[in-house]
């Protein structure tokens, strides 16, 4: 796994180095040479943040883990890309075994929006085609609670969430 380590608002010293690339070298048994792991560790006020997003055969596998220790942070994060990549190791094998898994079937009515909407952040980002299970790993391998995505099928967009029970729901435009 290639590392790359950056700072903000913090000098990287060796130890920090060397803590980062111990705890993730824990990973390359789930990832191989040619996976690109983009580390930053950043500090503002009290907070001490690791932030960790590793890009693995198209998918993405996100983590960000604050406390009042840059160590402990680190150590957080690990542990939890480490969950969510069994998380979606597991997903896969059971999807293989599992035909009843089938989400394509699945819709969602839109909830009403506040009248009162403050935009903080935008994002953009490339949208690839693909099917609805795919978009589901690649929300929980995120992180995410939704995920927007170009349907492989009917070539819109539409957008999976997270329900309670551990369901998942899709939302698609109407024709």
């Amino acid at each position: 796994m290639r590392l790359t380590i950056t700072g903000r608002n913090i000098e990287l010293t060796e130890g920090l180095k060397a803590a980062v690339e111990e705890r993730l070298s824990k990973l390359n048994k789930y990832f191989g040479d040619d996976t690109d792991c983009k580390v930053t560790l950043s500090v503002e006020k009290e907070r001490q943040k690791a932030e960790v997003t590793i890009f693995a055969k198209g998918h993405t596998i996100r983590s960000e883990q604050v406390s009042n220790d840059m160590y402990i942070s680190i150590d957080l994060v690990e542990e939890t890309i480490e969950r969510q990549f069994r998380k979606y190791r597991d997903k896969l094998i059971s999807k293989k075994h599992d035909a009843a898994n089938d989400l394509r079937n699945v819709t969602a009515k839109e909830e009403a929006l506040e009248p009162e909407i403050k935009i903080v952040r935008s994002k953009k980002f490339d949208m690839k085609p693909m099917y609805t299970e795919d978009a589901c790993i690649e929300m929980e391998l995120l992180g995410h609670d939704f995920f927007v995505f170009k349907n492989a099928e009917t070539d819109e967009v539409n957008v999976v969430y997270k329900r309670r029970g551990n369901t998942y729901g899709l939302i698609e435009p109407e024709a």
